[in-house]
């Protein structure tokens, strides 16, 4: 039955075998956007505004693809490497907030490039790459919310839905007796017969 103390319980809850390939396509978009948003933060720096701290959407790019690639890659490590350190509360937490990550950097990056494009419409230049590379990621990183929203989904379902195997029978410990059916008494009939011995007359003086 379906209970919410599988979130708070300690292993590897029981994933569809394709969830695997989800979170092996998050990582492979955040390595692709962390590599864009770091190139799009080398572009935006030259007005020296990194200078001051704030690098703009592709800075918060940065951050939500690093995020992704601690979260997903751990999690897969703790998951094939240390199973009974997985700690789902953990997980919950992690996931969840990789959701509204994603889901903050590429609108903040949508926003800004339509921005940034729409001033340097027919012009080229570094500010128009900017805003390329922002498009860029707003495009990927929209679709790795998506991805993250559907791990996010299935892992809570394989968490409440786990169902409880059940238990080993222990005969090889000696600790299963089979059931001993009841013994009706023999009849007479079932009883084994015994040998008729004849017995001859004795002879007559």
């Amino acid at each position: 039955m379906a209970s919410a103390r599988g979130l708070t319980a300690v292993g590897v809850p029981p994933f569809p075998s394709w969830i695997f390939y989800i979170r092996i396509a998050i990582l492979v978009l955040s390595l692709v956007l962390l590599g864009v948003a770091a190139w799009a933060v080398s572009l935006f720096t030259g007005g020296g505004s990194a200078a001051y701290g704030y690098t703009g959407s592709s800075g918060m790019m940065v951050f939500v693809t690093i995020w992704s690639l601690v979260v997903y890659g751990g999690s897969l490590g703790i998951q094939f490497g240390a199973p009974h350190l997985f700690y789902r509360i953990v997980g919950l937490i992690l996931y969840s907030l990789a959701v509204i990550f994603w889901l903050v950097g590429w609108a903040y990056a949508a926003s800004q490039a339509a921005l940034v494009l729409d001033w340097t419409e027919g012009y080229g230049g570094e500010v128009h790459d900017y805003g390329s590379a922002l498009a860029v990621c707003a495009g990927l990183g929209a679709v790795a919310w998506v991805l993250s929203i559907i791990d996010l989904v299935f892992f809570i379902l394989a968490c409440v839905r786990e169902v409880t195997a059940p238990k080993l029978s222990q005969a090889e410990l000696g600790q299963v007796q089979q059931p001993t059916a009841p013994v009706a008494p023999a009849t007479t009939s079932e009883l084994p017969q015994q040998p008729a011995y004849s017995q001859q007359p004795y002879a007559t003086q």
